[in-house]
C-alpha cells in the first residue's frame, strides 16, 4: 500500500465496479485489485449496498450464472478497510444518504468518488477540509493512479 490518500466510493460506483462492469471504473478497479489505494468503508454503507442490491431495477442484473447480490457483498468485503463511523462533517448534504461518504472522507482526507449531483456540487467546499471530490477515477488524458478533474453533472439515482 502507498502514501496515497485513501478512497471513500459512494454506492452508485460501487454498483459500477461490481454490477454494471461500467468500463469508466476500469482505471478504479486497477488501483483497487493493485493494492495501491485504500477503499475505506462503514457498515452503514455496507448495509446501503446490501439494500440497494434488493431494488428490482438492480436486482434484475444479479441474475445467476452472471452474478447474486452476495458475490457483490463478497466483492465489497474483499476490496474494503472497514472503518467506524465519522463525525458529522463540517458541511451537509442536501442527500441525507450521501452524508456519510462526505462525513467519511472528511475524517480521512480522502479521495471521494461519486457521480451523485447533491455531492458534486460541493467539491469545492469539501476542499476546504482537504477532500477530493472526483466523479470517475483516472480522467482522460491523466497519469494511471491519478484523478482528473470533478464534472458536475447528474449521475444515475438509486
Amino acid at each position: 500500500m502507498t502514501g496515497r490518500a485513501p478512497l471513500v466510493i459512494d454506492t452508485n460506483i460501487a454498483l459500477d465496479l461490481f454490477v454494471f462492469h461500467d468500463p469508466a471504473t476500469a482505471a478504479l478497479r486497477a488501483a483497487l485489485d493493485g493494492a495501491s489505494h485504500r477503499w475505506l468503508a462503514t457498515d452503514a454503507m455496507r448495509e446501503e449496498l446490501a439494500g440497494v442490491l434488493a431494488y428490482p431495477q438492480i436486482a434484475r442484473w444479479l441474475v445467476p450464472p452472471r452474478l447474486d447480490g452476495a458475490q457483490v457483498l463478497q466483492a465489497f468485503d474483499q476490496r474494503v478497510c472497514t472503518v467506524a463511523s465519522a463525525p458529522r462533517a463540517a458541511y451537509a448534504c442536501k442527500d441525507p444518504d450521501d452524508q456519510k461518504f462526505i462525513d467519511l472522507a472528511v475524517a480521512h482526507g480522502a479521495v471521494l468518488v461519486s457521480k451523485d449531483a447533491a455531492v458534486l456540487c460541493m467539491a469545492r467546499r469539501l476542499a476546504r477540509l482537504g477532500v477530493d471530490v472526483r466523479r470517475q477515477w483516472g480522467a482522460p488524458g491523466a497519469a494511471p493512479g491519478n484523478v482528473g478533474p470533478a464534472h458536475a453533472v447528474v449521475g444515475t439515482a438509486l
